[in-house]
């Protein structure tokens, strides 16, 4: 299948410059194509999932990626898509991320097949033994302060003013598609929508300096049916890293993916087949109340983040959470299915369940407690407690210092004895 039409199926084409030159390159010959992630954090988060992934569909159809991690542009700062100024980071901070985010690609990618092999580079490597005059007399020298003002991730920003360093970030990232043309044979370079003017600055640069032949394309932003940013959750930011954001955390932000937004998704997120994905809409469409396109998103993003394990994980604790007994997970599991709830800790070797209802704010008085408690809406560890004298001792306690307690259907609050 036609590489550029199988994108376009899943809606991950915005832009493209001169699509037919690139379709017939890409019919012809195995091409070098990159993406740039700046280290602006220790993780990559699922905000950077999709260039990733669109990575992965060309090194599937036998292209070479390669995963630029922006060591010398991180230092510097990308004005695109932001009315401020981003925090500059020191260089050992930016190194120290760099790293990171270098081990986190390579579970997307492959480095290590000979023909259709991956490679992981840093522009700091170029970038750093630039000296000021060198920059200015042979790189900046092609870009006129016009050009760069008519670009959107500059001319957004000028009502609130930029700073020289990042109005320079253009040029470096134009000098990036430069070098890997010229080292590594990189022909095209892929990004989101808002870095079409770098992308085609890029390509002028290549230009007046006769690099050769060159291409960009780029994917649309995310955005969700109900207006929300995406990527973000109750907690914040939704983390590639696990202990930024547990497995479990991971999974149920895709179950919770709205139905308008589920089939999207599932083109943007996964490499399901297109009869899958059309019998999983079939299934929304006629079935809503069945989730099942959420979930076969959620298991297979989350695979290809956390592998299998992860997801037979995120499994257990949600149907554990559903059913209300939590006496199977591991203590892992079980710290990872409540992290997000109120927790609280016990000093006590034992502790009456109306005391403790107390202690853990579960109850906003002992009337309150004893109330629920009568109710039958008092649970321990899943089971129901009814006794309004019933002391919580040692032996309820999961793995030796752990209790469960939930209010109602939804209200959970763990407890740790120590």
């Amino acid at each position: 299948m036609d590489l550029l039409e199988e994108l376009e199926y899943r809606g991950l084409i915005h832009q493209t410059t001169n699509r037919e030159a690139l379709q017939e390159k890409l019919a012809k010959e195995r091409i070098v194509l990159y993406c740039g992630f700046d280290p602006t954090a220790d993780s990559l988060h699922i905000g950077h999932l999709l260039p990733v992934l669109l990575l992965r569909h060309f090194q599937l159809a036998g292209h070479n990626p390669i995963a630029l991690v922006g060591g010398g542009t991180g230092l510097i700062g990308d004005p695109s898509g932001r009315s401020t100024e981003r925090s500059l980071n020191t260089s050992d901070t930016v190194a120290e991320w760099t790293e990171r985010l270098k081990g986190q690609l390579s579970r997307f990618l492959d480095f290590n097949s000979d023909e259709g092999g991956a490679k992981l580079v840093s522009n700091y490597d170029w970038i750093a033994p630039l000296d000021i005059i060198t920059f200015l007399r042979d790189i900046g020298k092609h870009f006129t302060v016009n050009y760069m003002l008519a670009k959107d991730s500059v001319d957004s920003r000028l009502a609130n003013g930029i700073s020289f360093t990042e109005f320079s970030y253009m040029i470096l990232q134009s000098y990036d598609f430069y070098r890997l043309l010229a080292d590594h044979g990189c022909s095209l370079q892929i990004g989101g929508s808002d870095q079409w003017g770098n992308i085609t600055a890029g390509l002028d640069l290549i230009g007046k300096m006769g690099g050769g032949n060159a291409y960009g394309l780029t994917f649309p932003l995310v955005t969700k049916s109900d207006g929300k940013k995406f990527g973000k959750s109750e907690s914040g930011a939704v983390w590639l890293d696990r202990n930024k954001t547990s497995v479990y955390a991971f999974y149920q932000f895709w179950i919770n993916t709205d139905d308008n937004d589920a089939i999207k998704f599932l083109k943007y997120f996964t490499f399901l087949d297109r009869d899958r994905i059309a019998e999983l809409e079939s299934e929304l469409a006629t079935r809503p109340e069945k989730r099942a396109a959420q979930r076969e998103l959620a298991r297979e993003v989350t695979r290809l983040v956390h592998g299998e394990e992860a997801v037979a994980s995120a499994e257990k604790i949600t149907e554990a959470l559903f059913s209300g007994d939590v006496t199977q997970l591991s203590e892992a599991e079980l710290v990872e299915a409540l992290q997000d709830m109120p927790t609280s800790v016990v000093n006590e070797e034992e502790i009456p369940l109306m005391d403790l209802l107390i202690a853990t704010n579960a109850a906003p008085s002992r009337r309150q407690a004893r109330q629920d408690i009568e109710s039958g809406a008092v649970y321990l560890n899943g089971q129901r407690e009814t006794g309004l004298e019933f002391v919580i001792t040692k032996e309820q306690r999961l793995h030796g210092k752990y209790i469960v307690l939930r209010r109602g259907k939804k209200n959970y609050f763990l407890v740790r004895f120590e």
